[in-house]
């Protein structure tokens, strides 16, 4: 085993053996932020100073480790960079956070889990497996992944959107959503991502694909029970039937 599968799958050892922890804390930001972790920033500067590693390091990562990539192993990337774009400047500059703040704390915390997240993919798709051949493109893996990929991206930004419309020329609060997938869970958008991650994983058929499904997996699940949890405390007439993240199941 290299040095490289050693680490990856350490660290997705390490995601395993924390998942237990994360489930029983309520992670201070957005509409569970408290002063009680230490000093504030503001909400959109937040976000984005924790996004931007992942969104650098794996691409730079690939395109300067000096290997022949693929236009299969681009694509991949091309994917990447399209979503962490969308999570590190587009998503902080629409939501309607004015005023709010998180712990700087957790702004750091998610930093570093990102520049890990981006050197395990960035190692393993610039310097591993950078030669993904043009036939893998008709193999059931990419056609099923890139299929999961897209649908969970969809979910992901629909969601997304539609809650920053309940806000939209507001300064109410929070306002109990009713629609789309809204109707079946609490975290439509948590899900669209695990998914998206998750088809990511399968179309690159890849260890680091893999940790990166499985800390979107353990960082999202107990995200959206703390919001459930919160939704039904809040709003009395919560629909009973409705589920935190997963419809119908959890």
């Amino acid at each position: 085993m290299s040095n490289y599968e050693i680490f990856v799958y350490g660290w997705i050892a390490i995601g395993f053996l924390s998942f237990p922890f994360i489930l029983r804390y309520d992670a201070p930001y957005g509409r569970h932020t408290s002063n009680s972790w230490g000093p504030l920033v503001d909400n959109k500067i937040g976000w984005i100073v924790m996004e931007l590693p992942a969104l650098i390091i794996c691409p730079l990562l690939v395109l300067s480790s000096g290997n022949p990539l693929s236009d299969v192993t681009i694509f991949f990337i091309v994917l990447w960079v399209i979503h962490y774009f969308n999570r590190t400047v587009i998503f902080p500059l629409r939501i309607k956070t004015k005023k709010k703040k998180m712990p700087l704390i957790i702004t750091v915390l998610a930093f570093f889990f990102n520049i890990v997240n981006g050197l395990v993919n960035g190692i393993y798709f610039g310097n591993i497996k950078f030669d993904y051949s043009n036939s893998w493109i008709s193999s059931p893996e990419f056609i099923v992944g890139i299929s999961v990929f897209i649908l969970g991206f969809i979910i992901n930004n629909k969601s997304d959107t539609y809650l920053i419309s309940l806000r939209k020329g507001k300064d109410k609060g929070y306002v109990l959503p009713r629609e789309g997938l809204f109707k079946y869970v609490s975290c439509p958008n948590f899900f669209g991502e695990i998914i998206e991650w998750l088809g990511f994983a399968i179309m690159t058929w890849s260890v680091a694909g893999l940790a990166f499904f499985l800390w979107t997996f353990f960082n999202l699940v107990p995200r959206a029970l703390s919001h459930h949890k919160w939704y039904k405390k809040t709003f009395p007439d919560y629909p009973r039937e409705r589920k935190a993240v997963f419809p119908f199941i959890l």
